[in-house]
């Protein structure tokens, strides 16, 4: 399957947005001063682990998508590469 350049790049894009997304979010829930992601104690509650769980999934999955956008960026630039190389050259003239 051939990715298209826009479909290629909007991939990529995706993966890195994902990733940069959830950072945050996992840095304001371990953070979290409201008492949903940990009881008075400290401890991790449901809310926590459930987003904890959420956030993992999407890496995972921006890190799949990001892969495939790579991909289809790269193939597209050796595609181009070999295009330009297999064009013919201008006979050279040499004036003697």
């Amino acid at each position: 399957m051939k990715l298209s350049r826009p479909v290629s790049w909007f991939l990529l894009a995706f993966g890195v947005w994902s990733w940069f997304i959830w950072i945050t979010f996992v840095k304001n829930l371990s953070k979290d001063g409201s008492g949903l992601a940990f009881d008075a104690a400290g401890d991790p509650t449901a809310y926590f682990w459930v987003h904890l769980l959420l956030a993992v999934a999407s890496f995972l999955l921006g890190t799949v998508i990001g892969v495939i956008g790579f991909r289809g960026v790269r193939a597209l630039r050796r595609e181009a590469a070999h295009d330009t190389s297999d064009r013919p050259t201008a006979p050279s003239s040499s004036a003697s």
